[in-house]
């Protein structure tokens, strides 16, 4: 078998495990829970088959439009997929502090301002060699470049908190975290070996779409199983991440302000003070009248 026939097959086993997975995911209603991951895996299921035709077409024809619609496709469709990375990971840090509303509502507000100076400095750090259209390339590897180190910090956040949230191995959200771990360390790794004249029969394109189907597979796995009930965080009154979670559930929230009054005093109160002011006057007379 060749290099080449092997590459093919690869390609259409990944579009195979992405239709598996679209379906497990759709069947099991995950799309409710992660929206964002729904949309990546239709635009991933719908892209595969475009662009194998396209490539089998360019290579066959070799005709300059095919190439033109091509690097096109491929580009406006990496490009769509950084952006929805970006919201995949929002859905799973909600999914993982859904137990603590307080901590997840304070703590996605600072996820999107560090989604924001995460683009910025991104954008700001291209080096934008090509021009015209080619920019585009540029554009979607620094987007992608970013969002690959939100999920690995995504992850290790995971990881180091599954204890305090309560979070098993086996939950949905560890799991798409986990297979865009793979994916990341993947890219990073990948491309820092790799050289800029490299063809899709090189050795490390087989070691690059072998971590692909590794991870397609791990979604997979975790669609098929049954996810174990979410346990309830049970924790002290007195424990750090309570106080936490209540001084982020009261931040933001304008409080009912109310009106101090002064106490009325009771009748029986006024009563009493009469008489006895009664009583003082009577008693001041008579060592008066003493005297």
């Amino acid at each position: 078998m060749s290099s080449q026939t092997a590459m093919s097959l690869m390609s259409a086993a990944e579009f195979m495990l992405s239709a598996v997975l679209a379906f497990l995911f759709w069947k099991k209603k995950l799309h409710r829970r992660f929206p964002a991951m729904a949309d990546y895996l239709a635009l991933r299921v719908a892209s595969t088959p475009v662009l194998l035709a396209l490539l089998t077409g360019q290579e066959r024809v070799c005709g300059r439009y095919w190439g033109v619609m091509y690097f096109s496709i491929f580009w406006a469709v990496y490009f769509a997929s950084a952006v929805f990375l970006f919201f995949i990971c929002m859905d799973v840090f909600r999914s993982a502090l859904a137990a603590l509303p307080g901590l997840m509502r304070l703590g996605t507000v600072i996820f999107r301002w560090a989604v924001l100076a995460s683009v910025i400095v991104s954008i700001s750090t291209i080096s934008f060699a090509h021009r015209g259209i080619l920019v585009i390339q540029d554009i979607a590897n620094g987007l992608m470049r970013s969002v690959s180190i939100l999920e690995l910090c995504l992850l290790a956040f995971l990881c180091l908190s599954m204890n305090a949230l309560r979070l098993s191995v086996r939950d949905m959200a560890f799991g798409i975290a986990l297979g865009f771990g793979l994916m990341s360390t993947n890219d990073f790794v990948v491309s820092s070996l790799i050289s800029r004249n490299t063809t899709l029969t090189d050795p490390l394109q087989f070691v690059y779409q072998s971590v692909i189907l590794a991870a397609l597979g791990t979604w997979i796995t975790y669609c098929a199983l049954p996810e174990p009930v979410r346990k309830p965080v049970m924790m002290p009154a007195n424990s750090t991440i309570y106080r936490w979670n209540e001084i982020a559930s009261a931040v933001g929230h304008a409080e009912t302000q109310v009106a101090a009054r002064q106490p009325a005093k009771s009748f029986f109160a006024s009563d009493v003070e009469l008489v006895l002011v009664t009583v003082l006057k009577r008693s001041l007379k008579d060592r008066e009248s003493e005297t």
